[in-house]
């Protein structure tokens, strides 16, 4: 028997002729008449046999005859289950709507018309069920059926068909508020994967209209977030004014970061962790993000609250997630330390880290903070000692050791290890572009062009290469038109990006053209302070006869990073004295 589908095996257990109840005492009761007598039963035998041997075609014909002369509802169901199994879209549709007709109130025989009209790509005739689906639903859960409706046409191919027949669905449900926030964005979703950019962010602004408060829209606008979308960020910041949820604040900051937009990512960051002081993660990012700025007193105070939060808030279900954002805290506080040479502390910090999937990040901050106290060799006997799980750690250990290499200035034998782990990894452009790099440091810059050439050439997105070179020209001050096509090029690529920017300004610069250089690298400056704009800003404010500005700027360049080379050869040759 258990060859036979459970449904069939059901009806079997039901007898052949009449069902009977027993009472607690045993006493028979009435018979009740059931509709399953001898010819259906050999009805039904014959289906699941015909749709089990090979003959769907025969057993589905037999089946969604049977459930016409009963009326049972799990027959249909069979019927279709049968007909989809031989990948019959049409006859399962005509078993739902035959189920449909005989039951009209059945809601599962609904659902089966719209999910097979949508895997038939009839997305045009999908209004009607649609409609007698969110209708049936419990007032209460209306919003809930209207916010899954996207990952009913998750799969339609014909996304904008998909947009205009759900739109027209739910038209009688965009104006009470209680329903219309959903409505609309789930309208402005589709209109979005449709690719009408200005009717999503059109239905945004409806939904917020409605809700100020729902963070509804919001989630959309941060999903379209873009260049190319300016008026969705407009949408995000109106909700942000408000008491706004911690995850949703957190989730822009992200899309700030995903845009190199750190000043502003900062900015939101001080905002949480002065409104919400016991949330672990805004620390943590503060934290990277002062580090990065060159304030690494400022960026231990943040990671210290960090740690702090997060070890009194681990949980079991919160564990594994606290225990990465815990081992970051670990590494860069331990960084801090060793850069103030305080290595006790450092050591201290790396003794924390338990994880053995972090261990090889430990490790390779100990050999760093070998290489400061002078111990070169002995750090990196270490990071080439280290165990290699993946091709990854193998690559992080040769990132590492390059960089201690760098660090004591021995650009040669950084050259070498490059170009022999290049010479074992043909395609890796990382290391092409790093080779190139030290190569300008040895004065090699004929090399240097030649390598990043090679970058473009093999991989053309890579618009590090592009902006390397031009600023190199630049900086030479020779063949200016080439170097601000390279970095315009570089711009393409990653647009709006400060750094390049700040290479475009010191083309800008380099020409003559003062008043363009500024505005640049005033822009750069804003999205991104860094001690090397500021050097550059600096010098042009310097030469424009601008002198207080550029003080002033230079002064905010040194508070964030005094050690910056290229900060100090400027001041150094233009005999600047803060």
């Amino acid at each position: 028997m258990s060859r036979f589908n459970p449904i069939f095996l059901a009806l079997l257990a039901l007898g052949s002729v009449a069902t009977y109840a027993q009472t607690p005492e045993s006493k028979p009761a009435p018979p009740i008449s059931s509709a399953l007598d001898s010819g259906l039963f050999y009805q039904l035998l014959l289906g699941e046999l015909n749709a089990r041997s090979g003959e769907p075609g025969v057993g589905y014909s037999l089946m969604l005859d049977a459930a016409r002369k009963t009326n049972d509802p799990k027959l249909f169901q069979r019927a279709v289950d049968i007909a989809l199994q031989a990948r019959s879209g049409e006859s399962a549709l005509q078993a739902a709507r035959a189920w449909k007709l005989a039951i009209p109130a059945s809601r599962e025989a609904n659902r089966y018309i719209l999910q097979i009209l949508i895997g038939l790509n009839r997305i045009g005739e999908t209004a009607e069920p649609l409609k007698r689906e969110i209708a049936a639903v419990d007032p209460k859960d209306r919003v809930t059926a209207i916010m899954a409706i996207p990952r009913y046409f998750a799969r339609a191919t014909d996304k904008k068909l998909a947009a205009t027949t759900i739109e027209q669905v739910l038209t009688d449900f965009l104006t009470p508020a209680t329903v219309g926030v959903a409505a609309w964005s789930v309208i402005g979703r589709l209109r979005f994967e449709a690719g009408d950019i200005n009717g999503a962010i059109e239905a945004a602004r409806n939904a917020q209209a409605l809700d100020v408060k729902s963070e509804v829209p919001v989630v959309l606008a941060l999903s379209m977030m873009s260049p190319k979308a300016p008026q969705a960020e407009v949408i995000v910041k109106k909700y942000l004014e408000g008491k706004a949820l911690p995850e949703l604040r957190m989730e822009y900051v992200r899309v700030l970061l995903d845009t190199q937009r750190y000043a502003e990512a900062t900015a939101q960051l001080q905002i949480m962790t002065a409104e919400k002081p016991d949330y672990p993660e805004p620390w943590l990012i503060l934290g990277a993000l002062e580090l990065q700025d060159g304030k690494p007193s400022v960026a231990e105070r943040s990671l210290k609250r960090y740690v702090d939060l997060a070890t009194a808030k681990r949980t079991a279900t919160a564990r594994a997630p606290t225990e990465r954002g815990l081992v970051q805290a670990y590494l860069s506080l331990a960084q801090i330390a060793e850069q103030r040479k305080d290595f006790v502390e450092a050591e201290q910090w790396l003794n924390r880290i338990d994880s053995p999937n972090d261990m090889l990040n430990a490790q390779l901050r100990r050999s760093a903070i070998l290489a400061r106290q002078g111990k070169l060799e002995e750090a990196r006997k270490l990071i080439r000692g280290l165990p290699e799980r993946s091709p990854a750690d193998a690559r992080l250990k040769i990132t590492a050791e390059v960089q201690l290499l760098r660090d004591s200035k021995k650009y040669k034998m950084a050259y070498d290890l490059l170009a022999e782990a290049s010479a074992r990894n043909a395609n890796d452009f990382d290391l092409v572009y790093d080779m190139a790099m030290v190569a300008e440091k040895m004065g090699n810059l004929e090399d240097m062009e030649r390598l990043l050439r090679s970058v473009m050439a093999g991989k053309p997105e890579y618009h590090h290469a592009y902006n390397a070179l031009g600023y190199s020209l630049a900086e030479r001050n020779t063949r200016l038109p080439e170097a601000r096509q390279l970095i315009l090029k570089a711009l393409e690529y990653a647009p709006g990006d400060p750094f390049i920017s700040d290479s475009l300004g010191w083309v800008e610069f380099r020409a003559g053209n003062l008043t363009e250089s500024v505005r640049i690298l005033q822009a750069a400056f804003k999205a991104k302070p860094d001690a090397e704009i500021a050097a550059h800003l600096g010098e042009v404010l310097w030469i424009m006869g601008r002198r207080d500005q550029a003080m002033n700027v230079w002064k905010e360049g040194v508070q964030i990073n005094a050690q910056n080379e290229t900060l100090l050869d400027t001041l150094k040759r233009l005999r600047v004295k803060l």
